[in-house]
């Protein structure tokens, strides 16, 4: 029991304080701290509201309800608001705390129904349940004789006196009187009534906060209560009800939820911003006249309705899914929604759901490509011919009369992809040099099955050469052939295309290959996702053991590090590689907490995201290691593009934050160089070079350098030189 107590803490508190940030859509806890000193501007709002949150949890973690959703704080903000709201309307005593207890709950089980019957359309709940809640006790609470009004507001001085003495007393004074224009006084008590504080110095100290949370989430606010004031004198409505409770904060809520938080933030974001503003204000007036009937306040209702409609709209969509663009990835910060989305779509967005690879061993010439002479046109033109020449640049050896003088013939064709043969010929002669059989264009051919609209074709192999029949499993580099020079061949060579339908001879799919090296006299470059050109040489990866089995992590291996260097700092740090519930692979360390997700693709590793401490171990192991390829190819750059967030100073990325959606003036990038392999195959040994670099313009800002040394145990060192030099030793187990 003290265990699981112990176990069950970290989450409690952490989920106390993500209950108060929650309401902005943040876990940022130095912004939940100010929000919690603004809920205290009333004492009783300020215990009352921490009251419901620390029930609200207390009850989902005796219930069993989700531990994350606890920690994530979404079982505490409803209730948190639901305490606030009539702790400000209702002066304290035992019947008031007696019904505080069972309003808690109430709120927590309407946040689980609401989890349950708005979630399942991929819609968040967002503060429906505290609506709910707080109208249904607003309404029986006028037959609740016992309860007293509560006087909050009116001898605002001597609550400030109470809470602050003078000094709180006179920072409220010199606030007011700043002369201010209306708009943004009303700016800043609409979001201070977000918490039931309806004054200047609480708006203040929100605003405060949220410029400290997110740099977007600030502007988005001025945006889009600005816009709301402005529409309002356009459309002669009057302010009175922006001013009337202040809820105003509808605009701004919707205006951070639509233009940041659920959406990417873009041009798209911040337009939709301005278009559901005047949908936001007809539902204020709307809803304010309907409920004014049953003298109940609409508070956030305007807000959530807008914003599940905007959402479950966007579901329907058919074309434009950027414009804008739903978060898939939830991170609680629209700077790391932007700049994690933008660095996906740099490292991934070209990658197809089935990587296709080139169906041969080594390394072959493109004879002809996408729109190449004289056969790939037309339905067929997304198509490649591959032969293999000699260091001399020639197809062949010696009097190249016989099929046997060309160096592709009889070489293994591949399979490119895993799939299901569909289609197999194999009984058609090989032609004789410079003659072609017109009649079997194709020649013995494989047609292979991926996915329901992805097939691959391989033709002109060798006669009785094709190993697999209609109907056959493939692996992706199983051998299903033999290069030859059947059908349409003057020579021997091999034919690849992909295509949507089963049948030998459909028209051609423009679609690119996976990853591949690409071999020139100036070195050896990688290609992800990318077509070979006419001429090009090209091979796949080809593993080399050690950098496969140093970077291939699996799940339930421990690696142990030691840090050597400096001298005397040999601390011990146990990673422990773990695969959660969602199948997301990441290495834990134990002593920081810090995780770094990773993913494995057969031929390269790639980091994908970190959560922990900037300063630590793991995290330098992510940023050095960010993308490694299992082959070892001298001179090789791998280059890459970290997240924006990760690697900038504070102070350059505050401003970066500012201007992210429009532009991008930083540039945080990933250099790995293959320097060395020593070739014995008793003790073999690689030496690789990685950098991790932050340009503006051509001006480099920062440069952290990396190096390993791998050899069949491992990595044996890990070298980091950030301003000192740090060498660490690893141990997979």
């Amino acid at each position: 029991m003290i265990r699981k107590l112990q176990a069950l803490c970290p989450a409690f508190c952490t989920g106390i304080l993500n209950s108060y940030s929650q309401v902005f859509f943040s876990d940022n806890k130095w912004f939940a701290g100010i929000l919690i000193l603004v809920s205290f501007l009333d004492l009783n709002a300020g215990i009352s509201g921490l009251a419901a949150v620390v029930l609200s949890n207390f009850f989902a973690s005796l219930i069993g309800f989700n531990l994350r959703h606890i920690r994530l704080g979404y079982y505490g903000f409803n209730s948190l608001l639901a305490g606030l709201g009539i702790g400000v309307y209702y002066q304290p005593g035992i019947e008031y705390y007696v019904l505080l207890v069972f309003v808690t709950v109430l709120t927590l089980f309407l946040t689980v129904a609401m989890e349950g019957v708005i979630g399942k359309y991929g819609l968040p709940f967002l503060s429906i349940p505290f609506l709910i809640s707080v109208w249904m006790v607003t309404l029986a609470a006028r037959q609740f004789t016992s309860l007293i009004p509560s006087e909050h507001g009116i001898f605002m001085m001597n609550e400030l006196f109470d809470i602050g003495k003078t000094s709180a007393v006179n920072t409220y004074s010199w606030l007011n009187e700043i002369p201010l224009p209306y708009a943004v006084k009303l700016y800043f008590r609409s979001l201070g009534a977000i918490f039931f504080q309806y004054h200047l110095f609480a708006g203040v100290l929100i605003a405060t906060g949220l410029l400290i949370y997110s740099r977007i989430a600030f502007t988005l606010s001025l945006l889009g209560f600005f816009a709301a004031y402005a529409y309002y004198h356009f459309i002669g409505a009057s302010i009175y009800e922006l001013s009337a409770g202040y809820i105003g904060f509808n605009f701004i809520l919707t205006s951070i939820a639509v233009g940041g938080f659920f959406i990417i933030p873009s041009w798209y974001s911040y337009l939709w911003v301005l278009l559901l503003t005047p949908l936001v204000s007809v539902l204020v007036t709307g809803t304010h006249t309907l409920f004014s009937l049953f003298q109940l306040s609409v508070f956030s209702l305007p807000f959530n309705l807008t914003v599940l409609l905007f959402l479950y709209a966007l579901k329907f969509r058919e074309r434009s899914f950027l414009k804008p663009e739903t978060v898939n990835f939830q991170q609680f910060s629209p700077e790391k929604n932007l700049y994690a989305r933008r660095n996906y779509l740099d490292r991934f967005s070209r990658m197809p759901l089935t990587p296709v690879m080139l169906p041969f061993f080594g390394t072959w010439k493109v004879t002809q490509g996408h729109n190449g002479t004289p056969t790939h046109q037309s339905d067929w033109r997304h198509a490649w011919d591959f032969e293999v020449e000699s260091d001399e640049g020639v197809p062949f050896s010696g009097s190249a009369i016989r099929r046997e003088d060309f160096l592709a013939f009889n070489r293994p064709v591949l399979a490119p992809a895993d799939g299901t043969v569909e289609e197999a010929v194999s009984d058609i002669g090989d032609n004789d040099i410079g003659s072609m059989d017109l009649r079997h264009n194709w020649g013995n051919t494989v047609v292979i099955r991926h996915s329901d609209q992805l097939f691959t074709q391989i033709s002109h192999l060798r006669k009785d050469s094709v190993r697999v029949r209609p109907g056959n499993r493939v692996k992706q580099g199983d051998v299903i052939g033999s290069c030859g020079n059947s059908g349409r061949s003057p020579q021997p060579h091999l034919h690849l295309h992909i295509q949507t339908t089963p049948y030998i001879g459909s028209a051609t799919l423009d679609y690119p290959l996976g990853h591949y090296i690409l071999h020139r006299k100036e070195g050896f470059f990688l290609k992800s996702y990318e077509k070979p050109e006419h001429g090009q040489q090209v091979s796949n990866i080809e593993k080399l053991e050690v950098l496969e089995q140093a970077f291939h992590f699996i799940p339930g291996q421990k690696i142990r590090c030691r840090v050597s260097q400096p001298p005397g700092s040999g601390a011990d740090l146990t990673w422990e590689v773990v695969a959660d519930s969602m199948n997301y692979t990441y290495i834990l360390c134990h002593r920081t907490r810090s995780r770094a997700y990773f993913r494995f693709d057969g031929h390269i590793h790639f980091f994908t995201h970190f959560e922990g401490k900037r300063n630590s171990l793991l995290f330098y192991f992510f940023t050095g290691a960010y993308q490694v390829i299992t082959g070892f190819y001298k001179g090789l750059q791998v280059r890459d593009r970290y997240p924006l967030s990760l690697l900038n100073s504070r102070a350059l990325l505050v401003i970066q934050d500012f201007i992210a959606p429009f532009r991008i003036f930083m540039k945080p990038e990933y250099c790995m160089t293959y320097l060395s392999l020593t070739d014995d195959l008793t003790d073999p040994r690689v030496q690789l070079h990685s950098a991790a670099t932050v340009r503006i313009g051509r001006r480099e800002v920062r440069r952290i350098g990396f190096d390993f040394s791998v050899t069949r145990e491992g990595i044996e060192t890990f070298c980091v030189t950030d301003r000192s030099k740090t060498e660490v030793h690893l141990h997979k187990s």
